[in-house]
């Protein structure tokens, strides 16, 4: 099923180029502005699920000719290369949703964390730029800390190009033509396997026609952002392009301790191209990019506290009030927070790469070689609290990533096909650093005990981890499409891939004088220090092959109706526990957690397509299941300074559900559309699972013995719980996207244009925020509305915005504080924003 938001309305005598623009580029904005526009048309086409794309026919190949020429006049063309071919959306038997550059821009949707507004099945999720999850239909990464030991399970590319770090998602889209959001496993086309979907970003390319496009938006918060793009012929043979986009935003949030705002915006990205055609058969791209973000971020505000089981005497009211503490609000739309440690969201990402596409013979060659490196500075809160209880948490990473793809893509009259080979290495390195503050004795040590009086016994006691990763993979994949006749078409795929991963992690531990901290010798402040922190090291490898493969059977009923069944045998590589391993009762780690096995998957799908009214609507509908067992899911400890999450396998997870989307272009002055999906995804079987923190704290039942009712004080804890049945976190069961737009000619300053008004928002029910179900965790449903208002012309479009209408007070995400303590903490969604923006293109 695809989807198709129409956020902009054609303008029947004018097609617009997007306009982008940097504030750091403020003359090249004013020769943009200076220089006579002139029209040049664009197909202002639509997605399958609602999402407008746009695509110059001139892109579609020749096998999708005869169907652009027919669709131009009614503005439907949507080609995309989500089957490595060029080809008309509706003609893809897959459930795909298209986002053109344009629908991006206009609703305010510039990374992937923001796009999921757009798309119902898509949800992503972040505490900061590394604990990013990145989820379509429930399934992908497990919700909560990030592990460099498993891979994920929705794929971002761009331009073809795979990106290892999920951090990618939330940097701003730069210089974009159009997003696809495939949605299943995808093996036997991408050269990254992947089990839940993949988000392929094609970025615009250099043109031998001269082009620019200028963008800049201002808003409320201090929102400033700004793009550019200039393209066009360095030789009769070579042609260039590149684009700039900055974005800034005061944060959302008011720190009173630092007296600042926090939670802020700061990116600047930069693309350049260089393509290079000697003949028509042959095209040679080098591109490089580099983005940067370095806002204050990310905090949270106080939302509730929960009875645990731990002893109500170390529960988090009774040990702020030993210290005389009290959080600045208990309003959590206050906005308002007290966190005192130093926070950082430094993130800087980039690479280069070289794209071969050479027309051999009947088919066409493609090679992709790339480099990419990301760079990770952060600094936390841990302790989401005004006490120095973790003065300072931080673990910068470095990684460095290296690809090379091969396809061949064939197509005749009744048998396409694509094979491939792909190689990927990458080695993620980390210094992690922890410290106990002066407020942690008392905050951690039990109350009985008179060391917990003493400040000295943890203040700066310090976990130094040092820790790598290396990772290898390779595999060759394949699927043709068989046209037994006209109608009917069979489409099989197969994947073999092997992968290597070798990680090392070392943990020392030091107090505050800077001396080890080991068992030896014996005292009572050692035992208290080391309850907090232990030395571990562990370097656990594995090594795996593995077979996959898919079979499609689509039928066209009608000219405007195809039907498709497909099923998929995939599975996730298998992992390692790369931030260290849990401990027995004597302290020793466990080895045997430092491998977690694949996940084995089993997805499948009905769907139809289908358009009518001229093919001026298109309704899609589509039904699918997924089974995962030896699911990868994360376990969080809940005790303060110690392993804060691992790895481990679940037995039995399903997803399933319906996503329908329907868009109606009535006339060239008004376009509608509406996506809805039911996701149903459950732990079928997990037994021994982490608790939640109602079932956390207490004492570990022994043998014959039943653990105490939820959020009993000083009651007994389950050492595990059986979750099974249970929803997975972070899913909506019921979400829903929508827009329109409605415009009317008008002359303006001497200009033929148009005026018009757009609306569009979504609805998401309600979700856990916790790996395993909790009262305190569960995060209400809500709706976003937003609205614009403008003008557009030959080359200009001026517009007002306002975010959020309604002001909707809603979270994007809960999070439990460590240590049992019944803190329960959590980041707002952005109150209503508005402002305005001005995009210019020649």
């Amino acid at each position: 099923m695809q989807q198709e938001i129409v956020m902009t309305a054609k303008y029947p005598s004018v097609r617009r180029r997007r306009v982008q623009a940097s504030s750091l580029t403020l003359s090249l904005l004013l020769a943009i502005g200076a220089t006579p526009v002139a029209a040049e048309e664009i197909s202002a086409a639509t997605t399958e699920e609602g999402i407008a794309v746009a695509a110059p026919a001139a892109t579609a190949s020749a096998d999708t000719a005869a169907q652009v020429d027919n669709d131009v006049s009614r503005g439907d063309i949507i080609i995309v290369t989500a089957r490595r071919r060029q080809e008309t959306a509706q003609e893809v038997p897959i459930a795909i949703s298209v986002i053109r550059g344009d629908s991006i821009e206009a609703t305010g949707n510039f990374n992937v964390v923001k796009l999921q507004q757009l798309a119902p099945t898509l949800q992503v999720y972040t505490s900061n730029p590394r604990n990013t999850a990145v989820n379509i239909r429930g399934i992908g990464v497990p919700f909560g800390l990030t592990s460099d030991g498993f891979e994920q399970g929705v794929g971002i590319y761009v331009d073809d190009v795979y990106n290892a770090r999920v951090a990618a998602a939330t940097f701003d889209f730069l210089d974009v033509d159009q997003v696809e959001v495939l949605r299943g496993p995808q093996g036997s086309l991408y050269g990254k396997n992947t089990t839940a979907g993949a988000i392929n970003i094609t970025t615009n390319q250099p043109t031998f026609d001269f082009e620019g496009r200028a963008e800049v938006t201002v808003g409320n918060l201090n929102f400033r952002q700004a793009k550019a793009a200039v393209s066009g012929p360095l030789s009769e043979t070579v042609a260039a392009r590149i684009a700039v986009s900055a974005t800034s935003r005061r944060g959302t949030i008011f720190n009173v301790t630092s007296d600042r705002y926090i939670n802020e915006q700061d990116n600047f990205g930069l693309r350049g191209q260089l393509l290079f055609r000697p003949n028509d058969d042959l095209d040679i791209t080098l591109s490089a990019d580099y983005s940067k973000q370095d806002p204050e971020c990310c905090g949270t505000v106080f939302v509730r506290t929960g009875l645990t089981q731990r002893p109500l005497n170390r529960q988090y009211d009774s040990l702020a009030a030993a210290q005389n503490y009290q959080v600045v609000s208990r309003n959590r739309f206050d906005r308002l927070t007290d966190i005192d440690a130093s926070l950082n969201a430094g993130n800087k990402i980039g690479g280069t790469s070289l794209r071969v596409k050479w027309d051999v013979g009947p088919g066409t060659l493609t090679s992709i070689t790339a480099w990419r490196f990301w760079d990770w500075k952060p600094e936390n809160d841990r302790d989401f609290t005004g006490l120095s209880v973790v003065a300072r948490s931080q673990n910068p990473s470095q990684q460095d990533q290296y690809s090379q793809e091969f396809r061949y893509n064939y197509s005749s009259d009744t048998i396409d096909f694509v094979v491939g080979a792909f190689g990927f290495k990458q080695r993620v390195d980390t210094q992690g650093t922890e410290s106990q503050g002066i407020n942690a004795s008392r905050w951690n040590i039990n109350p009985t005990n008179a060391l917990s009086n003493d400040p000295s016994v943890l203040n700066g006691l310090s976990a130094i981890n040092t820790q790598f990763l290396k990772s290898t993979s390779a595999a060759l994949f394949g699927q043709v499409s068989w046209k037994v006749t006209d109608a009917l078409t069979i489409q099989p795929g197969a994947r073999i891939n092997y992968d290597k991963k070798s990680g090392f992690y070392r943990r020392r531990v030091f107090d505050g004088a800077g001396n080890r901290v080991i068992n030896q010798p014996a005292s009572a402040v050692r035992t208290a220090q080391l309850a907090i922190y232990q030395e571990q090291t562990s370097a656990p490898s594995v090594s795996d092959w593995n077979f996959s493969y898919d079979l499609n059977i689509n039928y066209k009923l009608a000219p405007d109706v195809l039907a498709y069944l497909s099923y998929a045998k995939s599975f996730k590589t298998v992992g390692i526990n790369q931030n260290g391993l849990p401990t027995d009762a004597a302290g020793n780690p466990i080895l045997s957690a430092g491998v977690i096995k694949p996940e084995s998957v089993n997805h499948y799908e009905v769907g139809i397509k289908t358009q009518f009214w001229d093919r001026k609507g298109t309704f899609n509908l589509t039904a699918f299941r997924t089974d995962i067992k030896n699911y990868q899911a994360t376990v969080t400890n809940g005790q303060l300074g110690v392993l804060r999450g691992y790895l481990a396998n679940a037995g039995k997870v399903r997803s399933q559900g319906v996503e329908a989307d329907f868009k109606v272009r009535a006339s060239d002055r008004f376009t509608a559309y509406a996506n809805a999906a039911y996701t149903d995804a459950k732990y079928v079987r997990f037994v021994d699972a982490p608790c939640p923190p109602e079932l956390s704290g207490g004492t570990t039942v022994g043998a014959g013995q039943t653990p105490s009712a939820p959020g009993t004080p000083g009651g007994l804890s389950p050492a595990n719980c059986d979750i099974s049945g249970q929803r997975l976190p972070g899913v909506s069961k019921w979400s829903l996207s929508f827009g329109a737009e409605a415009n009317a000619p008008v002359m303006l300053l001497a200009q033929d244009g148009q005026i018009y008004l757009g609306l569009d928002g979504n609805y998401r029910s309600g979700f856990s925020s916790n790996p395993s179900e909790s009262i305190y965790t569960n995060v209400k449903g809500y709706a976003l509305t937003n609205l614009r208002v403008g003008f557009r012309g030959d080359g200009v479009d001026v517009f007002g915005w306002v975010r959020n209408v309604f002001d909707v007070n809603y979270f994007d995400q809960l999070q439990v504080a460590p240590g049992n303590v019944g803190l329960i903490a959590g980041q707002p969604g952005d109150p209503r924003t508005w402002g305005g923006t001005v995009k210019l293109s020649f």
